[in-house]
């Protein structure tokens, strides 16, 4: 039996299959009020139509401040919270789970004004220097991304996912080359990982179902972190109320990895069995065949795909005909054979 196309339980909620659809900035909102718009619609429920089990929203920023660019969504008022509802309701109409990712850009946000950071270190040399956040704060952040996880609940996900990778503020907390505080969240690894372990806490007061962190497994840079540094902030993030890890890599400075298929799904399995979390494994998964063997192995327990969906909204189509798995089209589809 094919284990892509089986169901998945985490904290009361049961995906139809195992497919993830990552989250991707499409830097589409066109009034800089952070709204949904009807290209999200659009782009969200047509992965849904075509059978992914869980769909992910791009990075929604919890503050104005907090936005990569002025094209991004956001969940900072209530305002905002309509049209996410919208795509929510889309997704449950073709029986899909439907998540959103819940971000802070910190120091690699292009905005009007200057962005903020752990320490007044620049991302590169053509990026603004960040102000340097207080202990107020730091606070504050963490306040808003509870008063955004209670949005969320409003608007019907499924899921919340914490964005903690790819250089973004949370990032940016962890690792030492951009964390250079010296008060309670600087230093050994506890403290650096105070800020996303506040904001768990913060997130589960609010929020009782399934919590997913993104989190890049290695910096890929002299000083950065590297997987075996995540095996305690995964056991850590368990212990604060995390479910699932959705384990990517990179991104907090410039470099270039060297890529292939599933080059990042080691990164999945090491942190799976080395802290007992459930992990989402992603990067250059492209074939049905290739997701089935990371599953049927224990490798990951979901299968995340990003550039592959934007390419074929119904990439689930092909690949339960791949490993023999099965899913139902959309009744007004039926007649096309699936």
């Amino acid at each position: 039996m094919s284990k892509l196309f089986s169901t998945y339980k985490v904290k009361g909620l049961t995906l139809k299959n195992r497919v993830a659809m990552s989250p991707m900035c499409m830097y589409s909102v066109e009034t800089d009020d952070g709204v949904a718009n009807d290209f999200h619609f659009a782009h969200y429920v047509s992965r849904a139509a075509g059978q992914v089990g869980l769909i992910i929203l791009e990075a929604t920023a919890v503050q104005a401040v907090g936005r990569i660019s002025h094209g991004d969504l956001g969940l900072w008022e209530d305002a905002q919270i309509p049209a996410l509802k919208r795509i929510v309701d889309g997704v449950h109409y073709h029986k899909g789970a439907v998540g959103i990712q819940l971000a802070h850009a910190g120091r690699k946000a292009v905005l009007d004004v200057d962005p903020v950071a752990p320490s007044p270190v620049a991302f590169d040399d053509e990026s603004k220097k960040p102000h340097e956040l207080t202990a107020a704060e730091i606070e504050e952040v963490v306040a808003d991304f509870k008063k955004a996880a209670f949005r969320a609940k409003e608007a019907g996900f499924d899921v919340i996912e914490i964005h903690a990778a790819h250089g973004y503020l949370l990032h940016e907390f962890l690792s030492p080359i951009s964390n250079l505080r010296e008060d309670e969240y600087g230093g050994p690894a506890g403290n650096r990982y105070r800020v996303l372990g506040d904001v768990i806490k913060a997130m589960r007061e609010v929020w009782d179902g399934p919590l997913f962190v993104r989190i890049s497994a290695t910096d890929y840079a002299h000083g950065g972190l590297t997987v075996d540094d995540y095996i305690p902030f995964a056991k850590w993030m368990k212990a604060d109320g995390a479910d699932l890890l959705d384990v990517s890599s990179g991104a907090l400075v410039n470099t270039v990895p060297k890529v292939y298929p599933g080059y990042q799904v080691p990164f999945a399995e090491k942190i799976r069995t080395g802290a007992g979390i459930a992990t989402g494994a992603v990067g250059l998964i492209t074939t049905g065949v290739q997701a089935e063997e990371i599953l049927q192995n224990d490798r990951a327990d979901l299968i995340f795909l990003g550039r592959e969906l934007l390419r074929d909204p119904y990439w689930a189509r092909t690949a339960a005909k791949d490993v023999r798995g099965e899913v139902t089209p959309p009744e007004q589809y039926s007649r096309g054979g699936w």
